[in-house]
């Protein structure tokens, strides 16, 4: 197994990004910058706040504290609601595992999405690995930051869609404790606190937070029961997440303006989790069912994360920002693999022996597997923006670099359990270690972008360039316990480039126009790339808009068309994205549609306020060439020119309204989705491409759902909650990957408390 590697022993990488670290904090010739003791940590956002979106040369939005808390959302999943050209494929019912697209990427496991938290990647290995099995906690989170236009020339590798930026809760400038408490169905309890304080020393400004996360539920599904299994043990399908966070400042009393930022997190999840869905008749009957052959399935995930950053002002006119970053990430979901030596999802479609056994109605062999994986990336990237005029023109330059590791070591097990025609256990065979997978894939990258932001009056031009050049490595079955397999290592280089320009021009105080063309990429993982010979992903996206902003800004309206055609696109290969192969080039997609949104603060005349929201996408993405997929059970597998791609619908909307007095508040919010093929052949069958029954196939159900929440403030800084999420309690099938129909989340009721203290 490969040792385990500490930020402290991250090898040369980590030794030439600490030599450029330390140059960069030496202090040098220029004026000073004020120390603004309110100012926000720099560094860390991709937009800035909801106004900066009024200039911004593409498509962005920022959503804050409230639009996550108001709802007392946990649940990526309907905060990106709110947001036009975002689509979700829901799995869990709790956004444990988010499959997020942008404008019609392949939303598997998020893998198309640049992930990022203050500024940081986030996927285990973005490079080796780029399937996100790890998504931060929604629920610590003071706002989400969605790019969508030619600004993500700044971030990369995985471009094709764009860029979501989780924005941690930041050290507050005076001293600040927070409390949040929460309890509802199914036993769910969720506790949130922080507390912080920023002080002036001789040293120059200290600043410090502590904060602390809890959720665990005992889940909204029932197990079966089955012979020796019932009770207590049939209703273990919840999970239990812990998160914890430490942040640093210090500004020191220095010729020039500097801060220096340290930040430490980990999060620890255990969850009864399984892949395994229900036939669409069990669904009909008991949508929050799961059979008795899930009753071992259990997802253990820990990922640690540290940042360093050090911000500097070298004049009025040039800053440098700079961050080391580690993370490491283990995982090991034990889960169902297999049913009598056959695929569930083929069981789930033809019944016989094999749906028996998953109930445990007959004897049979469940073949579980322990999909152990661990993950590191680390790396260093710093930027230069630099003001400049030359003549009339007005330019912020922005260069940058970072250079960047990780890794993705798989050893896997599989374990056989003998039942018999109760459904109970009656024997136990471990399989040889690594049979099952043993694979490590690793990736050196050095990527380099340039932007400028060129003013000309009341028109901004943003041309911007990136260029990455990636070093792959992959070894595979050489450790394995019996030594079989393929033996196999092999090396290699791969070098893509992306850019674009985008243009906003201000008309007035109230309108302004915007447009942006962009080249985009996401890289295959190495052995994807060097045995199996596949291509990046490649895209050219175009877009044009118009945004109004009422003179009391109280008013906000967008409208954007877009456009983007992808090529080479890359199915990524695991179960959870329904591909049980190797990832796959499965041919050309076009994505077009029109985005809408727009909010209102009213203030009525009793002195109420009336916040109100709409957003709504509708999308026409479609495959553009057959399928090259020669995997029967990919979900890609048989498409034809002209249909659709799987899981991006052809039109949702959200809206929401609210009133809010002084000590009060009452809001309501919908979300309506569109029904969608479940695979890219378009079938309404549960039929493969060569035929044969696979419950992944098929056709996912419209839905609205309805969540309302209110607010009563029993003194200043203290507050009771309550709220419903699915009000109407409506049931549909949101996925059938990775295994069958899967339910959204039913009626969620809930109550608390929330106390903030200065």
């Amino acid at each position: 197994m490969r040792p385990t590697i500490l930020p402290g022993a991250c090898g040369g990488l980590c030794t030439r990004a600490l030599l450029v670290f330390g140059a960069l904090i030496q202090p040098a010739l220029a004026e000073q910058r004020e120390n603004d003791a309110d100012s926000p940590l720099p560094g860390v956002e991709i937009i800035g706040s909801p106004d900066a979106v009024e200039t911004l040369p593409g498509s962005g939005t920022y959503v804050g504290e409230d639009g996550i808390r108001e709802q007392s959302y946990d649940d990526i999943n309907r905060v990106l609601r709110r947001i036009p050209g975002v689509y979700l494929r829901e799995e869990d019912g709790y956004g444990l595992f988010p499959n997020i697209s942008l404008r019609g990427v392949d939303p598997a496991r998020s893998g198309k999405v640049m992930l990022l938290e203050d500024g940081i990647p986030q996927a285990p290995a973005p490079y080796s690995a780029p399937a996100a099995y790890f998504s931060p906690t929604t629920g610590r989170m003071s706002g989400v930051e969605v790019l969508k236009g030619s600004g993500q020339v700044r971030h990369g590798p995985q471009i094709t869609g764009g860029v979501i930026n989780y924005l941690s809760t930041p050290i507050p400038a005076s001293r600040t404790g927070y409390v949040k408490g929460l309890y509802g169905d199914d036993s769910e309890l969720r506790l949130h606190g922080y507390f912080g304080d920023t002080v002036q020393t001789q040293m120059g400004r200290i600043g410090y937070l502590a904060e602390g996360y809890y959720r665990r539920t005992d889940g909204f599904k029932r197990i079966d029961s089955a012979g020796d299994f019932f009770g207590a043990d049939a209703d273990e399908t919840g999970f239990d997440n812990r998160d914890l966070n430490l942040k640093l400042m210090w500004e020191p009393e220095t010729a020039l303006y500097q801060r220096i930022s340290f930040s430490h997190g980990r999060t620890d999840l255990d969850a009864d989790e399984t892949y395994l869905g229900l036939t669409d008749d069990d669904f009909d009957d008991t949508p929050n069912r799961r059979y008795v052959a899930s009753r071992f399935d259990n997802i253990d995930t820990e990922q640690d994360r540290t940042v360093l950053r050090h911000f500097i002002a070298l004049s009025d006119r040039t800053d440098i920002d700079t961050a080391l970053y580690y993370t490491q990430f283990e995982r090991n979901w034990f889960k169902l693999a297999s049913v009598n030596g056959n695929n569930p999802a083929a069981a789930l479609a033809a019944g016989g022996q094999d749906l028996d056994t998953l109930r445990g109605d007959a004897a049979g062999t469940l073949r579980y597997r322990a999909n152990a994986r661990e993950y590191y990336a680390r790396g260093a990237q710093t930027k230069l923006t630099h003001l400049m005029n030359t003549g009339a023109l007005e330019h912020e330059i922005t260069v940058g670099v970072r250079i960047h590791e990780d890794e993705v070591d798989r050893f896997q097990q599989d374990t056989d359990f003998d039942q018999n025609d109760d459904g109970n256990i009656t024997g136990r065979t471990n399989l040889p270690n690594g049979a099952a997978g043993d694979r490590i894939q690793n990736t050196d990258a050095l990527a380099l972008f340039v932007d400028d932001r060129i003013r000309i009056g009341r028109l901004t031009i943003s041309p911007g360039l990136r260029f990455e050049q990636l070093d792959l490595e992959y070894q595979q079955d050489l450790r394995r316990a019996d030594g079989g397999g393929s033996p196999d290592r092999d090396s290699g280089d791969l070098s893509v480039w992306a850019g674009g320009v985008g243009l906003n021009w201000q008309h007035d105080d109230n309108w302004s126009f915007f447009g942006g063309l962009f080249r985009g990429f996401a890289t295959p993982a190495p052995r994807s790339h060097l045995r199996s010979g596949l291509d990046e992903e490649t895209s050219l996206s175009a877009e044009t808009g118009i945004r109004y902003f009422s003179s009391d800004r109280s008013w906000r309206a967008e409208i954007v068309a877009f456009r983007t055609d992808f090529d080479d696109l890359i199915a990524q290969p695991n179960l959870g994205a329904g591909l049980a192969g190797d990832a796959d080039n499965v041919g050309e997609v076009r994505s077009r549609g029109l985005e809408l949104s727009a909010s209102e603060d009213r203030q009525l005349p009793n002195g109420w306020r009336m916040p109100s929201f709409f957003a709504l996408t509708y999308t026409d993405a479609q495959i553009t060439s057959a399928s090259t997929s020669t995997d029967p059970e990919s979900i890609f597998s048989g498409a034809e020119k002209g249909n659709e791609v799987p899981y991006i619908p052809e039109l949702q909307f959200s809206i929401g309204t609210g009133l809010e007095d002084e000590r009060w508040a009452l809001n309501l919010t919908g979300t309506y989705v569109d029904e969608t093929f479940a695979t890219a052949n378009n079938t309404g069958d549960q039929i493969d491409a060569d035929g044969n029954p696979d419950a992944r196939f098929g056709q996912t159900d419209s839905y609205f759902v309805v969540d309302i929440s209110g607010r009563f403030d029993l003194s200043p800084g203290l507050s009771l909650l309550a709220g419903v999420h699915n009000l109407l309690n409506d049931e549909y099938i949101v996925s059938r990957v990775p295994l069958g129909a899967r339910p959204g989340k039913p009626r969620f009721a809930y109550a608390g408390f929330e106390a903030r203290f200065e």
